[in-house]
């Protein structure tokens, strides 16, 4: 009966936040469709905890006996559920109705993320599988529907957690958080909807914003390729900056003239509008997407990294994406802006995105605010020194930088965290191919293969370093900056890689050092603990927060040490080009953010920005 009570409690709470679809956005902005029905809300599910669903018919299933509100992952409040231990198997079901006057085109399903594995039913009959918890897939279900008809739709998703073969992040390996491991999410987490597009309509778009040569590029992918013309059209505001047209096909390249383009940075973001039309030879439009772009350009020279071609300093701050009641899913559009207005209000430029893949719409606000971001996996769980492993890895990363690599505000690719090898193993292998494979997929950015890691291969030397005391921090920067030892760096162009046999054991082996041919920055620093109204707390109230060394004992003594942090990094003008502080908010357990976990300020805001707003020595921005 507890149970039962604490169900319909969560249920209730969340039916009167969510009276409403919750999340009604459209979840891809910078690929927008106008003919769509948003999914979320109320739907049925059970879980699966002997394994025996598709023997029982599950998969034909006209409704289960518990409600869930999607998108919110059964562990979290939201999701009117919230159970927290480990969930290996869940299914979901609700009715779809298919409007009648979307007969002639394809029906997509679409889905923002569910974790980790999940199979597709329609009526019972199987539509697809997916694997990788973390990015956006889509299935073409219109053999399996009619127009105007309802229909079954069932998601069976499963999680093997402590597999050490799938990526987990910050997702707890044991039954409770701990230190900086938190609560899971299983199943649904973003938003899942349905849209109808033409047989010939437009699958996707790369783009390519050229500065040097004044121009914009467009690689178009299509769902079915014909004779049909995609017209492109660039905007600024309501003035027509260019357009171009092309035949419908995948070989097909948009080039549009963009004089004197305004560029995209943190100080003025300024974003093109752009629409995408698929237009047949008798002039009807058969598809039409809504888009926008960012003409900005980020390279590396020498060990500098430049942002239109100017050296640009980041001051980053770790943001992981976790809520009290969403957990890895944001209870709001706003909540996700809210963030990004907090790390400005706080001083920072921009935020690492830390062990999650975040959600379109976390980008689209970033673009729109001016905020840089580093797009990273959730690598932590896995064994990197498994090859089943590896190979689920490189397809999962592949369609996150696939869906992400046309946002402005993203700037640099980060794999793999804290990644590191034992003698002998494929480890070397694989992050080469992490590192191969993000550059053929996106060559206009900078990959830092593994942050504060074993690199074998990285565009930039990124190292974690915790001391507290600031003048210990600076002298130690150089000698032991990272928590492991980094490997060669070689370019994307370069083979020289250590072989197999020539990996020794750590105490025997001469690591190479940083030579000054690449970027340095410290990507993790800081994390000084500190619970709110700490002065006022007994002191053995703290003893179930977290956080790095030793926490201060008065606040004023936190602002010392913070500031003293943040001089030694900034005094070491031209040599370190940026760093990344942990972290903008408490998470569960762990309490060393700029913010409390609800997001309320812990301390004076206006002196927090006076030191994350400090500018280096040297002209960088």
């Amino acid at each position: 009966m507890k149970k039962t009570a604490i169900t319909l409690f969560f249920l209730l709470q969340a039916a009167c936040l969510f009276s409403q679809i919750p999340r009604p956005e459209y979840p891809r902005p910078q690929f927008e469709r106008t003919d769509w029905i948003n999914l979320n809300g109320e739907w049925t599910y059970t879980f699966d905890f002997g394994a025996s669903g598709l023997e029982r018919g599950y998969a034909g299933s006209k409704g289960f006996d518990g409600k869930i509100i999607v998108p919110f992952a059964p562990e979290s409040k939201l999701s009117g559920v919230g159970h927290t231990d480990f969930i290996g198997r869940i299914w979901y079901q609700r009715t779809i109705d298919i409007p009648a006057d979307w007969s002639g085109r394809n029906v997509m399903l679409n889905f923002g993320a569910v974790y980790y594995t999940s199979e597709v039913y329609v009526d019972g009959r199987f539509v697809g599988r997916h694997f990788g918890g973390s990015t956006s897939f889509s299935y073409d279900i219109t053999a399996f529907v009619k127009s105007g008809g309802s229909h079954s739709l069932v998601v069976f998703a499963t999680s093997d957690l402590r597999s050490g073969k799938q990526t987990a992040g910050k997702q707890s390996l044991q039954y409770a958080s701990h230190s900086c491991d938190y609560t899971r999410t299983t199943g649904i987490w973003q938003t899942v909807w349905m849209e109808a597009v033409a047989p010939e309509a437009l699958a996707r778009v790369q783009m390519t914003t050229d500065i040097d040569q004044q121009q914009l590029i467009v690689a178009p992918q299509f769902f079915r390729e014909s004779p049909n013309t995609l017209r492109v059209t660039l905007r600024d505001g309501g003035k027509v900056v260019g357009t171009r047209q092309v035949r419908a096909s995948n070989s097909s390249v948009v080039v549009i003239p963009v004089k004197k383009a305004r560029l995209w940075c943190p100080e003025d973001p300024f974003l093109y509008d752009l629409t995408y039309e698929v237009v047949a030879p008798d002039g009807q439009v058969l598809d039409a997407v809504k888009s926008y772009v960012g003409m900005r350009k980020v390279h590396i020279e020498g060990n500098k990294i430049y942002l239109n071609n100017e050296p640009y300093y980041q001051r980053l701050v770790l943001d992981q994406g976790f809520y009290p009641d969403g957990i890895w899913t944001a209870p709001s559009d706003d909540a996700l802006r809210r963030d990004i207005e907090l790390g400005l209000a706080a001083g920072f430029n921009g935020a690492r995105l830390h062990q999650k893949v975040f959600e379109e719409r976390y980008y689209y606000w970033a673009d729109r605010l001016g905020y840089i971001t580093w797009g990273e996996s959730p690598s932590w769980g896995m064994d990197a020194n498994d090859v089943e492993t590896a190979r689920n890895f490189l397809s999962e990363w592949a369609e996150c930088v696939v869906r992400d690599r046309n946002h402005p505000s993203l700037l640099t690719w980060t794999p793999m965290n804290e990644e590191w090898w034992p003698d002998n193993t494929q480890f070397p292998r694989f992050a080469s191919d992490v590192y191969d494979l993000t550059g053929r997929l996106d060559p206009t950015r900078p990959v830092n293969t593994v942050s504060g890691g074993a690199v074998v291969r990285t565009d930039i030397w990124a190292v974690h370093n915790y001391e507290q005391n600031p003048a210990k921090l600076k002298e130690k920067i150089f000698s032991d900056g990272t928590f492991f030892h980094p490997r060669l760096r070689t370019t994307r162009d370069q083979t020289r890689n250590i072989g197999f046999n020539e990996v020794k054991a750590t105490a025997n082996y001469a690591w190479p050092q940083y030579d000054g041919s690449c970027p340095y920055l410290v990507d993790e620093f800081g994390g000084i603990k500190w619970v709110k109204d700490q002065e006022k707390q007994a002191t053995d109230s703290q003893t179930e927060s977290w956080g790095y060394g030793q926490a201060p004992r008065t606040l004023e003594e936190f602002y010392t040490r913070l500031e003293g942090q943040v001089d030694a990094l900034l005094s070491l003008s031209g040599q370190v080009w940026g760093y990344c502080y942990t972290q903008l908010t408490d998470v569960e357990q762990e309490q060393n953010g700029i913010y409390c976990y609800d997001r309320s300020a812990k301390f004076d805001m206006d002196r927090i920005k006076a030191i994350f707003s400090k500018r280096p020595e040297h002209p960088a921005r």
